[in-house]
């Protein structure tokens, strides 16, 4: 596997902290890292979004949906069995504990999480404040002053 060196992308710019951690964690993360759960990620809207990931076994209770600044952590842990012993013959569902972690882009927000048959739909925004969109300056005339009035 290729390594990257990216020192002289902090030593040659400003601000970019940000995108430069997330550029290095992504290429150090191990090539082998976990797909469970499965989870989809889509575009409902311009700016809406929603990851679906399967949580099939899980409760309510056991599931977790937290936003921390830009980053989106959903994490699952088995309760108690209430000492049921049980045998199985066959166990394809799992219901391992899990934490998968969504890097969010600037000003995108967890607007809501839904459980249902076994699927967890978590809906995000980006909400772009006013004073960062895009306006239109008025061009002033400056038709009848002279040179030296402007």
């Amino acid at each position: 596997m290729r390594t990257f060196d990216l020192a002289p992308l902090y030593r040659a710019t400003v601000g970019f902290d940000r995108m430069a951690d997330l550029l290095d964690r992504v290429m150090t993360q191990d090539m082998g890292a976990s797909t469970y759960p499965p989870y989809n990620i889509e575009k409902t809207g311009d700016d809406a979004y929603r990851i679906t990931l399967a949580v099939a076994g899980f409760t309510d209770q056991e599931l977790n949906v937290e936003q921390r600044e830009t980053e989106l952590v959903v994490a699952a842990r088995k309760g108690e069995t209430d000492g049921e012993d049980r045998r199985y013959l066959h166990r394809g569902i799992a219901t391992r504990a899990f934490e998968k972690r969504f890097q969010l882009a600037d000003h995108v927000r967890v607007t809501g999480a839904v459980h249902e048959n076994g699927l967890l739909h978590v809906d995000l925004v980006r909400e772009v404040p006013e004073s960062l969109k895009p306006r239109r300056i008025e061009i002033a005339s400056n038709s009848g002053r002279t040179a030296i009035e402007a």
